[in-house]
């Protein structure tokens, strides 16, 4: 084939992976499940026996007047009608109406108490005063020795969907100042929900729709809240971010482009080739099925970014074909090599993030090498004649540069504070959004909404007696560990601690399988049995932790480990705090090292390349440099943590890309400066207007490329200087 065939075949080719977007649409989500790995979670979910494992959402419920809800039977029986209505109800006004998503599972409050009440033969439903299913009086309520499973059950769904202030009566008479007589009072109630979907992930915000609907068409105030719900709403917010960003960053790249260039032909092929990068990457793995997190969505304006450079270096720079050549596949493999320590982390976001960017890094070298490269060299022969290649000014001072460069660098690593943030929703959302403070709000009134759900599964056989019992005094253990949340009736104290049931009936010899059968299971989790292939091979034991406060979940996950080794147990700890704290102190542990062994990978490859020790080692040594300075950089932004830190590595990559271009023996000249400035001033604009954006991932990673392009350009520019006083400079003056 000639190389305009190739050239063709590669437009077609690159066209038609785009068209795929138009069949395989990009639909990112962002949940904790696309932000990292627990292994404890995935097998759950495979081997759980329980109705449904999917993570829980919440609905908060409230009547527009304010006043109590629970002790009011007309306003409880509206609800039953309206939980009914969730579930399959025909009333227009009520009922669920999206088809792609729906509710498999509802857990309220009045549903636990109308079976409490009908496993004494009363009905909640039918009734029209309380005191039809309150008396005769049940003297130790559903918290007492000879409650029924469904009143216990009824007792646990009252302690964590109702307010800590409510006033339990019937739930737990043993209280001062309650009564059996009476209905639990509280004004508001939550109800758990559990979705489903003909998609890997539900549309939360389906769940949020329908809440206005209600909440439009009844009496009642329904509002979806929750950690889940705001992990939805920054989702929302990125989405918004890109939409509003990427047409003023297209226009601000091409009047960069048009500025700098001075030619609209090369302008308009270089953003041409850009959408074509695009489209090609997302079209072919949204076709393959590849997940996107929202967070991938920060790759778009890095390949932009990096897609530019190329038009800079082959029309105003003095560099001629072959060197352009070399210095851009130097600057690609170094990019690429530095960004890809991000695939081996131990945290998903920054593996599916990291390949996104060098997916698309690789193809904007390709387009720029075989596509561009003939329109850029044929329109720098019309510009030739207007430009200068006059080589810079030379002072022997100008040396010095390079290492008091260095020295600066290493001091902003040096000064930063250590330390990094533990994940949590806050680093979602914006500082000022008003989901965080309702969600501080549910947690300062909510047993549920104060916790957090920790994992932990124990490997056992179900037909096994011994296990049966190793399980319960493991989960008598747990209940003892400070960390787990309980409740105390001043009288007797009830742990969070939820797995295999302890009543074994009229069984002499029980066992997991069988207790389990017997059992209705909790309102959190009905069957607490792991199966492969119909056998019981374990047990997920559910867990209620403070969840405001990540290092006492760091430490429970420490202490179960050793408590399953002491009890010769083999078993995993996760949840999604355990799990994002345990990465944290992991990402602690290993950034510094990480920062080195990308400064190792980029000597290696660029001595590959360069076959030149001393050169590669100059663009390891500043590569390492920016890292430093970046990561430093984090921590005085606003806190190293896990949306961070890809940039490092990121930016790392920059620095490799710019050191590239300024180590070649070749006396840097007005022009080679011109070119280098112009390619960093234009991924500079677009990162600094993504710091502002309101996504925080966003916002960081926008100052933090900002610094690490500044830091690079200037650095690289530095580095430059060293040739001025290179013996085949002072031949040529």
């Amino acid at each position: 084939m000639t190389p305009e065939q190739t050239r063709l075949a590669l437009v077609v080719a690159m066209l038609a992976c785009s068209g795929l977007l138009l069949v395989y649409p990009v639909e990112p989500s962002m949940t904790s499940e696309m932000l990292f790995d627990d292994e404890v979670d995935k097998r759950i979910k495979a081997e759980s026996v329980a109705e449904t494992t999917r993570s829980q959402l919440t609905l908060r419920i409230r009547h527009d007047d304010g006043g109590r809800i629970t002790d009011d039977l007309s306003r409880v029986q509206d609800l039953m009608q309206l939980e009914q209505d969730a579930m399959g109800g025909s009333n227009p006004d009520t009922a669920w109406d999206d088809e792609n998503n729906w509710i498999e599972r509802m857990e309220t409050p009045f549903k636990r108490w109308s079976e409490a009440f009908a496993s004494r033969n009363r009905s909640l439903a039918n009734a029209s005063h309380f005191q039809e299913v309150l008396e005769p009086e049940i003297p130790n309520g559903w918290c007492g020795n000879n409650s029924t499973d469904a009143e216990q059950a009824a007792f646990e769904a009252t302690l964590l969907m109702l307010p800590e202030d409510t006033i339990l009566n019937i739930a737990c008479p043993a209280f001062a100042g309650t009564l059996a007589i009476l209905a639990p009072a509280a004004n508001e109630v939550l109800w758990m929900v559990w979705m489903e979907s003909d998609e890997e992930n539900p549309d939360w915000s389906s769940l949020s729709r329908w809440a206005e609907k209600v909440s439009d068409s009844t009496d009642y105030e329904v509002s979806a809240v929750g950690m889940n719900m705001l992990f939805a709403k920054s989702k929302d917010i990125a989405q918004h971010d890109l939409t509003v960003f990427m047409l003023p960053a297209i226009l601000v790249l091409t009047a960069i482009l048009a500025i700098g260039l001075r030619d609209a032909v090369a302008a308009g092929a270089t953003l041409g080739g850009i959408l074509l990068v695009l489209g090609t990457e997302l079209g072919v793995l949204s076709a393959l099925g590849f997940k996107f997190s929202i967070l991938d969505g920060i790759a778009i304006p890095i390949i932009m970014g990096v897609a530019v450079d190329g038009a800079f270096w082959y029309c105003r720079s003095s560099r001629d074909r072959d060197e352009v050549r070399q210095m851009l596949f130097l600057a690609m493999v170094t990019t690429v090599a530095a960004v890809s320590l991000a695939l081996f982390s131990s945290i998903r976001a920054h593996r599916t993030l990291a390949m996104v960017m060098i997916i698309g890094i690789i193809l904007d070298w390709v387009v720029t090498r075989y596509l561009l490269e003939g329109i850029y060299l044929r329109r720098r022969l019309k510009l030739e004649l207007g430009l200068e290649s006059k080589s810079l000014p030379s002072h022997q001072s100008m040396s010095w540069c390079w290492p008091i460069a260095l020295v600066l660098l290493a001091s902003i690593a040096v000064i930063a504070p250590p330390g990094v943030e533990i994940f949590d929703i806050d680093q979602l959302l914006p500082e000022d959004d008003p989901g965080i403070a309702e969600l501080e709000d549910l947690q300062s009134r909510y047993v549920l909404a104060s916790s957090t759900i920790a994992w932990v599964i124990v490997d056992v056989d179900g037909n096994s007696t011994a296990h049966l019992q190793q399980v319960r005094d493991l989960q008598r253990q747990l209940g003892q560990h400070p960390s787990v949340i309980s409740f105390d009736t001043g009288m007797f104290r009830t742990p969070m601690v939820i797995g295999v049931s302890n009543d074994d009936g009229d069984l002499t010899e029980p066992t997991i399988d069988q207790v389990s059968e017997m059992s209705e299971g909790s309102i959190l989790i009905d069957d607490a049995r792991l199966q492969r292939d119909g056998v019981t091979t374990g047990v997920a034991i559910t867990v209620l932790i403070d969840g405001q406060n990540a290092a006492a979940a760091l430490r429970f996950s420490d202490d179960v480990v050793e408590l399953l080794d002491e009890n010769e147990l083999q078993g995993y700890v996760g949840g999604d705090m355990p799990v994002g704290a345990g990465l944290a102190r992991t990402f602690e542990a290993g950034r510094v090292s990480q920062i080195l062994s990308a400064g190792v990978v980029i000597f290696l490859v660029s001595l590959v390349v360069l076959r030149s020790p001393l050169r590669a080692a100059r663009i390891a040594v500043g590569t390492i440099a920016i890292g430093g300075a970046v990561d430093g950089m984090a921590s005085l932004f606003g806190g190293r943590g896990v949306t961070t830190a890809p940039a490092v590595l990121l930016g790392m990559g920059f620095a490799a890309d710019y050191l590239a271009h300024a180590t070649a023996e070749h006396p840097p000249t007005r022009m080679d400066t011109y070119a280098r400035w112009l390619a960093a001033l234009t991924s500079v604009s677009i990162f600094a207007m993504i710091a502002f954006a309101d996504f925080p991932p966003a916002m960081n990673t926008g100052q933090l490329l900002t610094a690490s392009i500044l830091f690079s350009v200037i650095l690289a520019t530095c580095l430059s200087f060293k040739q001025l006083q290179s013996p085949h400079h002072d031949s040529e003056e």
